[in-house]
């Protein structure tokens, strides 16, 4: 699992004049279809009971690496967090998704995000899925089909990832993908596992 696919908590909605600016023009799609019976869907509120009940289920699998996983999330936290990747959609901020099982519309086995947080011109993939289906290239199928999207957006010239030097289950997606270690930084640790080293991968478009 890369850096969270949750969004901050929500606050107060920003005065017009400090809007968040847009990274694109463009969106991705909002549903994109991977091997497996599995898709990634724009998350949306209706998803937050499904999205609850499965960070619930894996807060001793998400706790190491997530910050966010320190204790059970209400389904109103959930619902608050689902609305607010609803706003920063539109806003061309970021863009979140849930993975799903085609053959169960509203389940979550995962979570994935395109986040605009590391400047202009690129954004971040960040990711978790449910410990039930690790170890079957979700993943990566996943990121790959992000990475594609990304780089068909207008304005986005790459596509990072960032993880713990000891999350070696996260590191494995960006090199199976042909992502390059671009640098290891130092970073604060905010989750028990971390090491405080983080390994930085791109793709250039």
């Amino acid at each position: 699992m890369s850096r969270t696919a949750e969004t901050p908590e929500p606050g107060p909605a920003p005065a017009p004049c400090s809007a968040p600016r847009a990274i694109t023009d463009g969106r991705p799609p909002e549903l994109i279809p991977l091997p497996g019976g599995v898709s990634l869907r724009r998350r949306r509120e209706a998803d937050a009971p499904g999205l609850n009940a499965a960070v619930r289920t894996n807060l001793v699998h998400l706790r190491p690496w997530m910050p966010w996983a320190d204790e059970a999330p209400t389904l109103q936290h959930s619902q608050e967090m689902c609305r607010a990747g609803e706003q920063v959609w539109d806003e061309g901020t970021d863009f979140m998704f849930v993975v799903g099982l085609d053959a169960d519309p509203g389940s979550v086995v995962g979570a994935f995000g395109l986040h605009g947080r590391i400047g202009a011109g690129a954004l971040e993939i960040g990711y978790w899925v449910h410990i039930d289906h690790t170890g079957r290239g979700l993943a990566t199928a996943a990121a790959r089909a992000l990475t594609e999207a990304a780089l068909a957006l207008p304005g986005i010239e790459r596509v990072e990832i960032h993880c713990d030097q000891a999350n070696a289950a996260s590191a494995a997606v960006p090199r199976k993908l042909g992502y390059r270690l671009d640098r290891v930084r130092d970073a604060e640790i905010t989750a028990p596992a971390e090491t405080g080293r983080n390994l930085v991968w791109i793709m250039d478009r």
